[in-house]
C-alpha cells in the first residue's frame, strides 16, 4: 500500500487552519461585519452642515443610554440586559453570541462641531446622533462687487 504525505482530508485541515488564523488575528466576519470593534457598531458620516452618528444597539433600553460631550470627545455608554433565563431556571443555553452587559464607545469630534447643537434619537434599535457644525465653519459664497 502507498502512504500519503498529506492528511486524508486535506481541505478540511486547511479549513481548520484558516479558522485558527482568523481567530488569532480577529479577522473572522461577525454579524457586525469584518472585525468587531465593539458594541454598539457605529456608522459615522458628515455633511457640510452636520455630523451624523448611527449606533446600532438593538435591545438597549433608552433609559440606560448616556451620551456625553466634553472637550471634543463624545462618549456613548449604556447597558444591554440579558434575555436568557437566569441560572435558577435550569435551562440549557447551547449558543450565546449576543453581546450583553455594559458598553462604552468614545469618538473624537472635529473642531467645528457645535456642542450646543446635539440631538439624539433611538428608534428601532438605531441610535441617531446629529451634531451640527458651527455656523462660522459653514461654507458660504462671497459676493464680488
Amino acid at each position: 500500500m502507498y502512504r500519503s504525505f498529506f492528511p486524508r482530508d486535506m481541505l478540511a485541515e486547511m479549513d481548520r487552519l484558516q479558522r485558527d488564523m482568523q481567530q488569532a488575528f480577529d479577522l473572522s466576519p461577525t454579524i457586525r461585519g469584518h472585525g468587531s470593534n465593539g458594541f454598539p457598531a457605529l456608522n459615522v458620516g458628515a455633511t457640510p452642515q452636520a455630523l451624523e452618528i448611527f449606533a446600532f444597539a438593538p435591545g438597549v433600553d433608552p433609559a440606560t443610554l448616556e451620551i456625553n460631550l466634553e472637550r471634543g470627545l463624545m462618549t456613548i455608554a449604556g447597558e444591554r440586559k440579558s434575555l436568557l433565563p437566569d441560572a435558577q431556571a435550569k435551562a440549557a443555553v447551547h449558543i450565546n453570541e449576543r453581546f450583553e452587559g455594559p458598553f462604552r464607545r468614545v469618538l473624537t469630534l472635529p473642531d467645528d462641531a457645535d456642542p450646543e447643537a446635539v440631538e439624539a434619537r433611538l428608534r428601532d434599535g438605531v441610535l441617531r446622533i446629529t451634531v451640527r457644525r458651527r455656523a462660522s465653519s459653514q461654507p458660504r459664497r462671497i459676493a464680488v462687487q
